[in-house]
């Protein structure tokens, strides 16, 4: 509880007697402009005092809210100090600590609060492990020094002088001359707190007692001559009260002279010491500089750090890391260097655990320090329970990067697999893989995900024994990126390094229809070939050779058609430049010439018949290069309509003529959503009985493949309105038999965009997969009359490749102006030729 003197001015004086007699008028008339101004006094302070308590509500609601921020951590303890509210204090006080480190000044303040209201001897222990948290997090001279006062002074034991009493203040002053004594310019404080404390107990042995005089008159010395041998400011001043010290003592010297009566191995250490001192007052000089910025006393911190390692003292290098990161406490490459310079150097597993639990609190999202953390305690045999924790604490934390929480999840499993020999349980590993798919997959790129699977499958095989669950692994990394050839790849390559031939062969036979992107397809038929002619028999062979001979020829047929537009694609563009060119250059030479008025308006015709005619000039202009696309688009037309012929043979020797209903030529996708992750066993009738409840289905186009038949699991379903769609967007997510489906609405202007742009690419989108329909990727749903001029369309039997929206009958389409200034449409490449020609 708060004493009387904490309590608030305005409790206080509630508290306080009413005096004096006589009614309240006549004391009100007789109060003296003292009185008043002490009543004012303390409504003011009733009004600051509420203040202050909503200002702590609301911090407190702040904190709730987000309770890692740091500021606000700061005010509320400052505002609970104020207050008076020791238990609120006390309580905020340990919260802040569990999420930072606190400062030495914040340290400062809760011993003293504290202290201030300590009254037993079991207050005494709490206060010194008070200070004992303290000083572990940073090194602070003066949290020493009251640490030390502090005892000296409350410890019963101390204060009597008992012999437990002494050995425990000794022990004390001994790691803090550990932590602080080489401290250049304040360690010189805690060797003279030392020797003062001796200086003191000397003084309470009488002079009877010869021998522990001399003792004590020894120790005093010996702790002299250990303080001139460190380089320390003010070694000047120490050698002088030393040389005073020992003349109190009888031993004579001359104080004009600065070594006399100074031990010879004392004045040699003394001189090396100062030498030390010396090349280090530059660096001291610099970080004394109180107006330098954060980065400019780092890099001074850098520079010192350098030269101090150069010099190879540990314990000197350690301090002045312990300096630094106290000052820039936040500065993750002074962390960095500190712990892997222990790692190299120290190799001491106490000091290792405490700065790396330190340098991980101050640097909580730097990945890199948790790694090096685990690492260092695999190191110094930590025990799993350990190892685990750290790991634990690591991934809450917040990383810039996907990329560094796979690097912790990574460490830890290398440490689990390192030790598995050591009696550790694989579901460990496991189950660290695991989590880890779970928690990064939907973040990580295909090239991480595949290098986690493929380190998880290669484990399950190995030290797992278990090749069903190293299947089960790449069997969820196909369903994922199935479309990525290195999973396929890897896979293969696993059954074949375990001489599973059979498997491996079915796992082409999977994939050498799937659409890669590059020569990807191209390379797993190829391979599929090679695989055959080193492993299997002759009818394995033939199989492979008929599958994949069909699929070369389509994936042929298809770059041949997209480099034939591209070669149209290419002269309409640099005949139009042409055209556009003469153009301006016929319109500048006109405008020179010197015209009469009337002519100048004879020739100057209405916008509408100027526009016509320069429609037409371009259009005659533009003559040849259609017909050299019309020519080059020739080819592939062909080479299309062969294809498709065969497929036609094919599906009529097979029986699979489809369906007798008429297939419409192209969907427009105005009121289409598209459905995937279906059942397989699902059909049309469960897409319509599960829309049934919103009604409006007017078609439904379930995406099945070219050769099996069977569905692929994706779906069109046209609307009749705005309306029914958006409620069909409504159930996503929902299941249909077994499994949730995903709707979205169909965008055509995806594939508008790239069809007006030409063929571009030949990329991973443009490449075709076999047993696609043309149903497969929504396409453009211009219409004829939004084609500008010169735009040209491919479209025949063979659509399998193009957009579903502007699929048209056969033949390449462009428009031609009727008589009557209609538009029509020509279906032949041979018609359009003639057109050209005659005109």
């Amino acid at each position: 509880m708060a004493t009387e003197e904490e309590m608030p001015a305005a409790a206080a004086a509630a508290a306080a007697p009413a005096g004096g007699g006589g009614d309240d008028a006549e004391m009100r008339d007789a109060a003296s402009p003292s009185e008043s101004d002490s009543d004012s006094s303390d409504s003011d302070d009733e009004g600051a005092a509420g203040a202050d308590e909503l200002r702590i509500q609301a911090l407190e609601q702040a904190l709730k809210e987000q309770p890692l921020d740091y500021e606000t951590h700061v005010q509320y303890i400052q505002c609970l100090r104020k207050s008076g509210n020791i238990e609120k204090l006390r309580a905020a006080r340990e919260e802040m600590n569990k999420y930072y480190p606190l400062t030495p000044k914040m340290w400062l303040e809760w011993a003293k609060d504290e202290i201030s209201l300590s009254t037993s001897e079991e207050s005494f222990g709490d206060v010194v492990k008070l200070y004992e948290r303290g000083v572990q997090e940073y090194l602070s001279i003066r949290l020493w020094r009251d640490y030390l006062d502090y005892v000296e002074e409350h410890d019963p034991s101390v204060s009597q002088c008992t012999p437990a009493g002494l050995s425990k203040m000794r022990d004390l002053f001994e790691r803090a001359i550990t932590a602080g004594g080489l401290h250049v310019t304040e360690g010189s404080k805690l060797w003279a707190a030392y020797r003062e404390y001796e200086m003191a107990i000397l003084i309470t042995i009488s002079d009877e007692n010869d021998e522990e005089k001399a003792k004590q008159v020894q120790r005093i010395r010996t702790l002299f001559h250990r303080q001139l041998s460190v380089p320390l400011a003010e070694m000047e001043s120490t050698l002088v009260e030393y040389k005073s010290w020992e003349a109190e003592q009888g031993n004579a010297n001359d104080p004009g002279s600065t070594f006399d009566g100074v031990p010879s191995n004392v004045t040699s250490a003394y001189k090396k010491a100062n030498d030390m001192y010396n090349e280090r007052k530059q660096y001291e000089d610099q970080l004394s500089n109180a107006g330098a910025s954060e980065a400019d006393k780092l890099q001074e911190f850098l520079k010192y750090l350098k030269f101090e390692e150069s010099s190879g003292d540990p314990a000197r290098v350690q301090v002045l890391y312990e300096r630094a990161v106290s000052e820039l406490p936040v500065s993750s490459d002074l962390w960095m260097g500190y712990t892997s310079y222990l790692d190299r150097s120290l190799k001491v597993p106490s000091v290792l655990r405490s700065v790396y639990y330190r340098a991980t609190r101050n640097c909580t999202w730097v990945a890199e320090l948790w790694v090096h953390y685990l690492l260092s305690l695999e190191r110094i045999h930590s025990s799993e329970e350990e190892l685990r924790h750290v790991f634990e604490r690591a991934v809450q934390c917040s990383f810039p990067t996907i990329q560094e929480y796979l690097n912790v999840y990574l460490t830890r499993v290398h440490s689990l697999r390192r030790r598995i020999s050591d009696g550790l349980d694989f579901q460990l590993i496991r189950q660290t893989f695991m989590d880890a798919a779970e928690f990064l997959s939907p973040q990580l790129g295909t090239k991480e995900l595949l290098h986690l699977n493929a380190y998880w499958a290669k484990l399950e095989r190995n030290l797992g024994k278990d090749l069903a669950a190293a299947r089960g692994v790449w069997e969820n990394t196909i369903k994922k990126s199935g479309s990525v050839l290195e999973v396929w790849q890897q896979y293969i390559s696993m059954e074949m390094e375990m001489g599973n031939i059979h498997e491996a062969r079915s796992l082409y036979k999977r994939c050498y229809s799937k659409r890669f992107a590059g020569s990807g397809s191209e390379d797993i038929c190829h391979a599929w070939i090679r695989f055959e002619e080193e492993n299997g028999t002759l009818d394995d062979y033939d199989l492979a050779v008929k599958k994949v001979t069909p699929r070369l020829k389509e994936l042929m047929m298809f770059k041949s058609q997209e480099e034939a537009k591209e070669e149209a694609y290419s002269m309409l563009n640099d005949n139009s430049n042409a055209d556009d060119s003469y153009q301006k250059r016929k319109a500048g030479k006109m405008t020179n010439k010197q015209q009469p008025p009337a002519k100048k308006r004879k020739e100057n015709p209405p916008k509408s018949a100027k526009s016509s005619d320069d429609q037409r000039s371009k259009a005659q202009s533009g003559h040849s290069a259609a017909i050299a696309a019309v020519e080059v688009g020739d080819v592939a037309r062909e080479k299309v309509e062969a294809s498709t012929e065969m497929k036609v043979d094919s599906d009529s020797r097979t029986g699979n003529t489809g369906s007798n209903e008429p297939k419409p030529s192209f969907y427009n996708d105005k009121c289409t959503i598209f459905v995937s992750n279906i059942d397989l066993k699902a059909n049309e009738d469960d897409l319509r009985r599960f829309f049934s409840d919103i009604g409006g289905v007017t078609a439904i186009r379930l995406l099945r493949d070219k050769f099996t038949k069977k569905s692929r699991g994706l779906a069109y379903v046209d609307f009749s309105d705005n309306k029914h769609l958006d409620a069909a967007l409504k159930k996503n997510k929902q299941k249909l038999l077994a499994k949730k489906v995903s709707i979205a609405r169909s965008d055509p202007s995806k594939g508008k965009k790239n069809w007006e742009a030409g063929p571009s690419s030949k990329g991973h989108d443009n490449l075709p997969q076999s047993g696609d329909d043309g149903a497969k990727a929504p396409g453009s749903s211009r219409s004829d009359k939004e084609v500008p001029k010169g735009d040209v369309k491919i479209t025949g039997k063979n659509t399998q490749f193009a957009p579903r929206s502007v699929v048209k009958p056969l033949g390449w389409t462009t428009k031609e102006e009727k008589p009557d200034g209609g538009a029509g449409e020509l279906k032949s490449n041979e018609e359009f030729r003639n057109l050209l020609l005659k005109k």
